[in-house]
């Protein structure tokens, strides 16, 4: 049915709504006119338009995926960090690095039709971004990291300090010594952890206040 039919129906129900009275007719009525109301909207509706954003979504490619490159190795001296990737058929132009001072991100794009990534989102220490850089050799790529302060690393990747002891103004001024003492008694030997293990048990029961009294 046509679009000029539905207005004619439409035109004739409201006609015939008017002239009745009886509440059922009345009833009927209003319900077919509805529904030839929602058929005329229907076929008048525009059809939507995507919006430019949606467009450029929908035309935009997925970004490309990288394989995770976690093993690697390093070595320092006293102003540097070198970390050694071993890739092979890498293209120096289809490189691209991040460095920040507490991270380094390298992509190594189109290796033999994959695309690589090595990360570190947390370094022990800061960097000075702008006196990075990377070498790429035939069997491996050299990352140099110039430390922002000399010094020897005792790791690439930054590791919170378990043995620091905790200052926060509402904790136990004991606290700091009882988590420095978990923590000698995870690394002790058999002997250490008897001889932690007697001093936490003497302070938590009263015999002395100093649980670090009698270690060697």
């Amino acid at each position: 049915m046509s679009a000029d039919e539905l207005r004619m129906d439409l035109e004739e129900l409201r006609r015939l709504e008017g002239l009745a009275t009886r509440p059922r007719v009345v009833s009927l009525l209003s319900n077919e006119i509805r529904s030839v109301d929602a058929k005329l909207a229907s076929r008048a509706a525009p059809v939507p338009t995507p919006a430019p954003q949606a467009l450029a979504a929908a035309a935009a490619p997925a970004g490309p995926s990288y394989v995770t490159l976690g093993s690697f190795s390093w070595d320092q001296d006293n102003e540097k960090i070198r970390v050694y990737v071993f890739l092979e058929n890498v293209d120096q132009e289809k490189v691209e690095t991040t460095f920040k001072p507490m991270s380094v991100d390298i992509k190594f794009h189109d290796v033999k039709g994959k695309n690589y990534r090595c990360a570190i989102p947390k370094l022990n220490k800061e960097i000075v971004p702008e006196k990075c850089k990377i070498v790429v050799k035939p069997t491996k790529i050299v990352i140099t990291l110039w430390k922002a302060s000399s010094g020897n690393w005792l790791d690439l990747h930054y590791k919170e300090d378990k043995f620091k002891p905790s200052m926060g103004k509402e904790k136990d001024p004991m606290s700091g010594i009882m988590d420095l003492m978990k923590g000698m008694y995870e690394e002790g030997d058999e002997d250490m952890k008897r001889t932690i293990a007697k001093a936490w048990s003497d302070a938590r029961s009263g015999k002395t206040a100093d649980p670090m009294k009698g270690l060697p």
